[in-house]
C-alpha cells in the first residue's frame, strides 16, 4: 500500500493545474459501426454470431493544458444487438451492452484552440470497458438465456471538429476507432461469445 502513496500524490499534484483551467463539457449521441469479429465471428463449435450497428451516448469533460492540447474524461455507452446461427439450429439473439470510462488527449490542429475547444483535433487514449454479452432464443420458452460479463482494456484513436457558434453552445462531430486490447480469445467460449468490441464510433453532440 505504501508504494502507491507517492504515485497518488504525484497524480494529485499533476491534476492541480488542470483543475485551475475552465473545463469544457460535451454531450451527444453515438452510432457504433461494428468491424472485425464484432461484425461477424465464428467459434470452434461451428456457431456464427454477428452484431448490427448500435446506438449510445457520450459525455466528456475536457481540460485545456495549453492552446493546442487538452486532456479529457470520456464516459459513454453503446448497445449492439445481432443474430447467432448454426447448422441445424434456429437463429438466436445476441447483445453486447458496453459502458466505457476513459482518458484521452485532444491535439488541436492549425488555428484550432483547446482553450476554447474550437476547430479540428486528433483524439487518442485508453478506456476501461465494462461489457455484458447475452444470448437468448426468439422464444424464451424453448431456450434459456445466458450471460457473460467482461472488463477489458481498449484504445481509441480518431479525429473531431468543433464548430463555431454565436451562443454559448458549440456543435462537435467525431469519428473514432475503438479497439479492444485484452480478453479477445475467440476460443474462450461457453455458450455466449464475446468477440473484441472493435467498432467505428461516430459522435454528434454539443459542447458548453
Amino acid at each position: 500500500m505504501k508504494k502507491w502513496i507517492p504515485t497518488a500524490i504525484t497524480l494529485a499534484l499533476a491534476a492541480v493545474p488542470l483543475a485551475a483551467q475552465e473545463p469544457h463539457y460535451g454531450l451527444g449521441i453515438v452510432l457504433g459501426v461494428p468491424t472485425g469479429a464484432l461484425n461477424s465471428a465464428g467459434y470452434p463449435d461451428g456457431q456464427i454470431e454477428g452484431y448490427n450497428s448500435g446506438l449510445g451516448v457520450q459525455f466528456t469533460v475536457s481540460w485545456p493544458v495549453d492552446r493546442s492540447l487538452a486532456l479529457r474524461l470520456n464516459v459513454g455507452g453503446v448497445t449492439f444487438d445481432g443474430t447467432g446461427s448454426a447448422t441445424g439450429q434456429a437463429n438466436w439473439n445476441v447483445e453486447d451492452s458496453l459502458i466505457s470510462v476513459g482518458g484521452e488527449a485532444e491535439v488541436f490542429l492549425g488555428d484550432g484552440s483547446a482553450q476554447r475547444h474550437l476547430g479540428t483535433y486528433l483524439i487518442g487514449g485508453l478506456s476501461l470497458d465494462m461489457e455484458r454479452f447475452s444470448a437468448s432464443d426468439y422464444d424464451p420458452a424453448y431456450f434459456a438465456s445466458s450471460e457473460v460479463t467482461k472488463n477489458r482494456l481498449a484504445a481509441t484513436v480518431g479525429i473531431g471538429h468543433t464548430f463555431r457558434s454565436y451562443g454559448r453552445y458549440r456543435w462537435s462531430m467525431e469519428a473514432v476507432y475503438h479497439k479492444t486490447l485484452t480478453g479477445t480469445d475467440a476460443n474462450d467460449y461457453s455458450g455466449v461469445g464475446f468477440p473484441a468490441a472493435d467498432f467505428v464510433k461516430l459522435y454528434v453532440g454539443f459542447g458548453f
